[in-house]
């Protein structure tokens, strides 16, 4: 049976059993199944050279379950931020990239031998200081790296997602971002068209500049691109929030609710006459203060601001329910399954939830994963209620080392 959006959503709001593929809903208990992917990505080998603290690493990978544990600042968090790359050509922490490189080296590089769709793909990629970076599928190099955006969907839980709660807007905007660039080409084009004209614009405020005509253009192309963007990140919201709900209640076993809304000035008029009205405004600024770059993602926890009433056990319950719900969706609407990433996952969480996500990672929706922790309590009781094929791992001062059971 094939359903709309639309459509699903109105049957969960009914409470009532209900099972279309991959949604599965009970008025006593509601769990939101992932529609299992009959394309499967698994990352069969990374090497690594001189990534951070990592000087040199060739490790072999299982194709369910991975899990490395060590001390605080040994390289887990910085093994995952190395497959993080390979799928974004960009930290997962925004470090950029000549701090990347192993002090006092040259060059780093990255390779990741996958399966995909049962064929081989290789990814490479070289950094080198004051060059551009190399990134290149199956030894070709590609043309513009948003070409790259996609191939490899990739959802990562950790520390510093805190900042999606705690930082500004920009944090929250590039979330949203991130989940439909890896589905929507059309999304990126424009997002990337977007920032273009802005910056053009920009430099035109800082400038001064008097020509009247050129405002008009990049105004112009704001407008068309900033409602493209508008309306799908609107969509989105709307479509990820009952995930998202979901998800939090089943990790907490709790009544309370989460929310997302998403704020925009294209919610009362068109970009494009907006931006002609705040032109002399931003000249003085010298900067442009409207537009889709300034919308907000408010992040709510029972109709309150999370950042104002959440404990940490809440932040990071919401926040792992909120990359599950990422994940959830992208396996949905995607064309393979997600590698997920789960750094540091279980600090500053009871018993309970720790239970409960324990439960959520070891369900067959799931496809590769890679898991750090500081001991094997956790990753042994995960890997129990799994029972499936798992590699384990010692990561120390960089060094990483596949460890017997």
């Amino acid at each position: 049976m094939h359903l709309s959006q639309h459509a699903r959503w109105q049957a969960i709001q009914s409470a009532k059993v209900v099972f279309f593929g991959e949604i599965i809903y009970t008025s006593e208990y509601i769990f939101y199944f992932c529609a299992i992917n009959t394309s499967e990505m698994i990352l069969n080998r990374l090497s690594i050279l001189n990534y951070k603290n990592i000087l040199q690493a060739e490790v072999a990978f299982s194709p369910k379950m991975n899990c490395f544990f060590g001390n605080n600042g040994m390289g887990k968090t910085n093994l995952l931020d190395a497959i993080y790359y390979l799928s974004f050509a960009k930290s997962h922490i925004h470090t950029q990239d000549s701090q990347i490189i192993h002090n006092e080296q040259d060059m780093c590089v990255l390779q990741g031998q996958y399966d995909y769709e049962g064929r081989q793909e290789e990814i490479f990629c070289a950094i080198r200081r004051k060059q551009r970076k190399q990134f290149k599928r199956n030894k070709k190099e590609y043309d513009k790296l948003s070409e790259h955006i996609g191939l490899l969907p990739l959802v990562m839980v950790s520390p510093a997602d805190v900042d999606l709660i705690r930082g500004g807007s920009e944090e929250r905007r590039r979330f949203l971002d991130l989940i439909i660039s890896q589905q929507d080409k059309s999304y990126l084009h424009a997002l990337i068209q977007y920032n273009k004209a802005l910056m053009q614009r920009n430099s035109l405020l800082k400038e001064q500049s008097p020509d009247t005509s050129l405002y008009e253009v990049l105004e112009m192309q704001l407008g068309m691109y900033g409602q493209i963007i508008y309306e799908i990140r609107q969509q989105l919201v709307e479509d990820f929030t009952p995930i998202f709900n979901t998800y939090y209640q089943r990790i907490c076993e709790a009544s309370e609710n989460v929310g997302l809304k998403y704020i925009s000035p294209l919610e009362s008029g068109e970009l494009t006459e907006k931006l002609a009205l705040n032109r002399e405004r931003d000249r003085i600024l010298g900067y442009t203060s409207v537009g889709i770059h300034k919308d907000e993602l408010e992040m709510t926890l029972n109709g309150y601001l999370i950042r104002r009433v959440g404990s940490q056990g809440q932040n990071k319950s919401y926040l792992i329910a909120l990359k599950l719900a990422q994940f959830a969706f992208l396996n949905q609407r995607g064309k393979t399954t997600p590698i997920l990433l789960l750094d540091d996952l279980f600090d500053k969480l009871d018993a309970i939830r720790v239970e409960q996500i324990v439960k959520l990672v070891s369900g067959e929706e799931f496809g590769q994963i890679f898991i750090t922790d500081t001991n094997r309590k956790y990753l042994d009781a995960i890997l129990n209620a799994m029972g499936s094929d798992h590699a384990i791992f010692k990561v120390e001062q960089g060094v990483v080392t596949p460890m017997e059971e």
